[in-house]
């Protein structure tokens, strides 16, 4: 028999749950291209709600380090933009780069629900 003992700094760690998986839209069109040798895998982004967006009520900003890169996809960012509005804590990295002629195939965004 095998007994697992977790520390208490392990009980209070976030607990993150993959909930989106996506290409980062907009990515020729803002700082990524500036921007591209400096990001890596891994890297946190911040998501920045814009309910006020003229072309996608349900529209997610993607920043790195201040930086907007772009947007989750309009056709899968509904229910990112219904969770940031219930104010639940969401996360995101970007989980892959990769050179490639579209721009859209460059970066891959992970959205996380932090409980």
């Amino acid at each position: 028999m095998v007994f697992l003992t977790i520390s208490p700094a392990a009980w209070a760690a976030d607990v993150r749950i993959l909930v989106q998986s996506s290409a980062l839209a907009g990515f020729r069109y803002y700082a990524g291209e500036t921007l591209w040798q400096e990001m890596r895998e891994g890297d946190r982004l911040s998501l920045v709600r814009e309910a006020d967006n003229p072309h996608d009520a349900n529209a997610v900003r993607i920043e790195w380090r201040g930086q907007k890169l772009g947007y989750l996809p309009r056709a899968e960012n509904r229910a990112v933009a219904a969770a940031m509005d219930a104010g639940e804590p969401v996360d995101a990295r970007i989980a892959r780069l990769r050179q490639h002629k579209n721009p859209w195939q460059r970066v891959l965004i992970e959205v996380f629900v932090v409980l």
